[in-house]
C-alpha cells in the first residue's frame, strides 16, 4: 500500500511514515559515508604500496646495469632508502 508501512501492530501513516523513511535514508547515508571512508583508507594504502614497488623497480634496474655503467652512489642511496622503508 503506498504511503503506509507496518511497524509492529501499528501502521505508519502520514507524518510517522515520512519520519520513518527519512530515518532509513539517514541510516543508509551514514553507512555509505562509513564505506567511502574505508575505501579511501584502502586506496591510500595501495598508493603507498605502489610507491614502494616503483622504488624497488628503480633499485633493481640500477643493479641490473653492467658495473661500468652503474652509478654506485645511486645504488647505495636506493638501497638505503628501501631499507629505511622496510624498517618503518
Amino acid at each position: 500500500m503506498a504511503g503506509k508501512a507496518e511497524h509492529g501492530d501499528e501502521p505508519l501513516t502520514g507524518g510517522r511514515y515520512l519520519v520513518a523513511g527519512t530515518f532509513r535514508r539517514m541510516v543508509g547515508l551514514a553507512q555509505l559515508e562509513k564505506r567511502v571512508q574505508e575505501l579511501e583508507e584502502e586506496v591510500a594504502g595501495y598508493r603507498a604500496t605502489n610507491v614502494r614497488v616503483a622504488e624497488l623497480v628503480d633499485l633493481v634496474q640500477e643493479l641490473l646495469l653492467p658495473a661500468a655503467q652503474r652509478d654506485e652512489a645511486e645504488v647505495a642511496r636506493l638501497v638505503e632508502r628501501y631499507a629505511d622503508e622496510l624498517g618503518s
